[in-house]
């Protein structure tokens, strides 16, 4: 008993950052229509960041914002290449993504190496009903949940929000009444540069982060969005903790080598229900 709590704990905690990822994802998508691979590279950004400003000297909080920062300035350079031009089809942002994110290991190798990083979170362990893991795990499922509630409350509440939804649902009718669609674009690569950024500074004390960790996140991320249509932050969160739960399931109680293929077998079974039901909801509407 104790030792599947100390999974779920963990799991829950690496699904977390699976969650910050995909819900990056969502957020671009959902105002440009465009899937940011891109993405996981925020989150490698903001983690070699924070060790590299932790190694100068600088305290944890301070480090882990400015490792923030970067990757919401990486989102919004990303954003300015791949939709800066009015009239770019989504389809084209999208590989222009790809070739940003195959860009960024070179622009990682030469800054930072290929050697993996790591730094220390929240010191000591936690016993829970006999399960002991790490205390830094608490932080990350306490963060992940703040930062879900208040995108919660930027969408509902805020004018801001309320013009990216707007461009959402309809960006021609957000144009009409004024709302600068690109601007909004472009405010969505640096929330999902935030939220990749936040992902990579909140797995690393528990996870070595190289520069082709972004695969590895870009996967994870990609199979918790696709639960929701890359359209619903919350079904992404359950999608992401869902999915690290199983992965470190299958590394307790089984082989770790297949964790990536848990995320591949999940995505893939989502799409094809979702190909499976997107007939009959056509033929009910006809």
């Amino acid at each position: 008993m104790s030792e599947l709590l100390q999974y779920l704990i963990t799991g829950l905690g690496g699904g977390c950052a699976f969650a910050l990822v995909g819900s990056g994802l969502v957020v671009i998508h959902r105002v440009t229509r465009v899937v940011n691979f891109a993405q996981g590279s925020f989150a490698v950004i903001a983690a070699m960041t924070a060790s590299t400003l932790l190694a100068s000297g600088l305290p944890h909080g301070v480090s882990e914002t400015l490792a923030v920062a970067v990757g919401a300035g990486a989102g919004l350079l990303v954003g300015l290449v791949a939709i800066g031009k009015p009239g770019t089809p989504p389809g084209a942002s999208l590989i222009v993504t790809l070739g940003l994110g195959v860009f960024a290991y070179a622009v990682e190798v030469l800054i930072w190496g290929d050697q993996p990083r790591s730094f220390g979170g929240v010191p000591g362990a936690v016993d829970v009903l006999g399960a002991r893991f790490q205390a830094h795990y608490l932080l990350i499922i306490g963060a992940t949940l703040a930062v879900f509630a208040g995108m919660g409350v930027l969408f509902a509440r805020t004018d801001v929000g309320r013009a990216l939804t707007a461009c959402s649902a309809n960006p021609y009718a957000a144009k009409v009444v004024g709302i600068d669609v690109r601007r909004m674009g472009l405010l969505s690569f640096v929330i999902g540069g935030a939220l990749g950024g936040l992902a990579g500074v909140l797995v690393t004390p528990i996870q070595l982060v190289t520069f082709d960790y972004d695969v590895t996140l870009i996967v994870g991320g990609f199979a918790a969005a696709i639960l929701g249509g890359l359209m619903r932050p919350a079904l992404t969160l359950i999608g992401g903790l869902l999915l690290g739960v199983a992965q470190a399931l299958v590394a307790g109680y089984g082989n770790a080598a297949y964790q990536m293929e848990v995320a591949l077998v999940l995505m893939l079974a989502v799409m094809i229900g979702q190909a499976a039901r997107r007939p009959i909801v056509q033929e009910e509407v006809a």
